[in-house]
């Protein structure tokens, strides 16, 4: 099965409405290019302080961020990830979840998966405003099981391989990733995810500098080889790629090393 994927280079900042009405321009380009299944970066309706991300926080899927790619999924009858954004946590007013919301073509809101893994290291100290997921996602769509990871999460290859035993063809890596560790990390990471579990990866990144750190960029779409077949240049931008979901099974009968594994000798760790 062949779709089209666009993917969302954005440089959000502190203002919400600003943010939200050039992520709208930004899907309406991706559907005039004919994508079927638009992808967006993490955080991509705020990036600002502490205070702003739990003050901007909504619910998900009723709040104003959600109804907007409701409604473009909808419009456009395209699937859309939107990216992640604060989502109120009812249970601590003092954190956020960082969460990713998925929306198929009739609009409705189809999945949502919370960041698991929280960067904090001398860059970055997330727990301090995220309450951690601690689920799994993966969903169905016509074109592919897929599933969902959030930057930090990119570092964890238990993560991918969880999804990828569920049947994962396809996995969105939606990230904010600091150019420190991404100018020799990020490109790195994405590909080796995508040769460990033979499955397309898209990495929508943000772009730019923010009030604490500067965004890598270089968003792209990795096939189950390991090649990059979509690379974002140095601004905002959307870039689009056909994604074959056989070919992910090609590549799983070439290279069966999903099938070699040997969780009974791993203590534990992926069983």
């Amino acid at each position: 099965m062949i779709f089209r994927a666009a993917v969302l280079q954005a440089d959000s900042q502190d203002d919400k409405a600003t943010n939200l009405a050039k992520v709208s321009r930004m899907i309406d380009e991706a559907a005039g290019k004919h994508a079927d299944f638009v992808a967006m970066p993490e955080f991509v309706n705020y990036i600002g302080g502490r205070q702003g991300f739990i003050e901007n926080a909504e619910d998900i899927p009723d709040g104003e961020t959600s109804e907007l790619f409701s409604r473009k999924a909808r419009e456009h009858h395209i699937w859309i990830l939107g990216g992640s954004i604060a989502e109120r946590n009812p249970d601590d007013d003092s954190h956020v979840y960082n969460t990713s919301a998925v929306f198929n073509p009739s609009g409705r809101f189809t999945a949502m998966y919370r960041k698991i893994h929280l960067a904090d290291h001398a860059a970055l100290t997330e727990s301090s405003v995220i309450t951690a997921g601690s689920s799994v996602t993966t969903f169905t769509t016509p074109f592919a099981k897929m599933g969902v990871a959030i930057c930090y999460d990119l570092r964890f290859p238990e993560l991918f391989r969880a999804m990828a035993l569920r049947g994962a063809k396809v996995i969105f890596v939606p990230s904010e990733f600091n150019i420190i560790f991404g100018r020799d990390h990020w490109e790195t990471l994405l590909r080796a995810r995508a040769i460990e579990n033979s499955c397309w990866i898209v990495a929508p990144n943000q772009i730019g500098t923010k009030r604490n750190m500067t965004s890598t960029g270089r968003s792209m779409i990795v096939d189950p080889w390991g090649n990059v077949i979509a690379k974002a240049s140095d601004r905002e931008c959307v870039i689009m790629a056909e994604i074959d979901t056989d070919y992910a099974d090609t590549v799983r009968a070439r290279m069966p090393s999903l099938n070699h594994r040997r969780p009974d000798v791993y203590g534990g760790v992926m069983r």
